[in-house]
C-alpha cells in the first residue's frame, strides 16, 4: 500500500513528518508520498510560498528517507488541486497500486464538501489521523482512524515567526529553515 499525504506544506514542518512516520508504522505502508498542492481550492491565493519552493522544502525535509517520496502530479498541472483528479491520474498511471489517502480529523469533517467527494473512497482507502487530545471531528465511523503524536506546530505559526524575525529552529528541519532564509520566504 502507498500512502498519500497531501497539503500545502507551506512550509513542511516536524508535525507533518511525525504524522507521516506514524502512518507508515500504523498502516505498514510500503511508501508514503507527500503530495504538495499547487493551489488548494479552500486556500486559493493564500499560499505564502510558490509551488516550486514548497516542493523543494518537502524534498529537503525527506532527504535520506527512502520510504518517503514527493508526488508532483498536482504541482505539474494547472488550476486548483482536486484530490479526486489526483487519485484518478495515479490509478491510471499505477493500476495495480493500492492507495491510502491520509486526512486529518479536520479535513475528514470537510470531506463531504470536496469536489466529487463520493468518488474519493472508491479510488483510495481513506484513513483519518487524529491527535490524542483531538475529538474526531469528521464522520469517523466512515473511515479507518489512526492516532498520531500531538505536536503544537502549524505552518501558519511558522510563517508568523519568520515575519516577526523569530527563530524557527526545531520547528522545521534545518535544511528547510536554510531554504526559507536563503529565499527570503514568508517575509511579505
Amino acid at each position: 500500500m502507498v500512502g498519500l499525504f497531501g497539503g500545502s506544506f507551506d512550509p513542511i514542518h516536524h508535525g507533518h513528518l511525525l504524522v507521516a512516520q506514524a502512518a507508515m508504522e500504523a498502516l505498514a505502508l510500503e511508501e508514503l508520498r507527500f503530495v504538495p498542492a499547487r493551489q488548494q481550492p479552500f486556500k486559493a491565493g493564500n499560499h505564502g510560498a510558490d509551488a516550486a519552493d514548497r516542493v523543494r522544502m518537502v524534498e529537503l525535509a525527506i532527504a535520506g528517507e527512502p520510504q518517503f517520496q514527493v508526488e508532483r502530479f498536482e504541482v505539474e498541472r494547472p488550476g486548483p488541486s482536486f484530490t479526486v483528479e489526483t487519485l484518478r491520474a495515479l490509478r491510471a498511471r499505477e493500476p495495480s497500486t493500492d492507495f491510502v489517502l491520509l486526512v486529518g480529523a479536520d479535513a475528514a469533517a470537510e470531506l463531504p464538501t470536496w469536489h466529487e467527494a463520493g468518488e474519493i473512497a472508491r479510488l483510495a482507502q481513506v484513513v483519518m489521523f487524529a491527535r490524542p487530545a483531538e475529538q474526531a471531528l469528521g464522520p469517523a465511523g466512515d473511515y479507518e482512524s489512526i492516532r498520531v503524536p500531538q505536536v503544537e506546530i502549524s505552518a501558519s505559526a511558522i510563517r508568523r515567526r519568520v515575519r516577526a524575525g523569530q527563530s524557527i529552529q526545531f520547528w522545521v528541519p534545518e535544511a528547510v529553515r536554510d531554504h526559507i532564509a536563503a529565499h527570503r520566504l514568508y517575509l511579505d
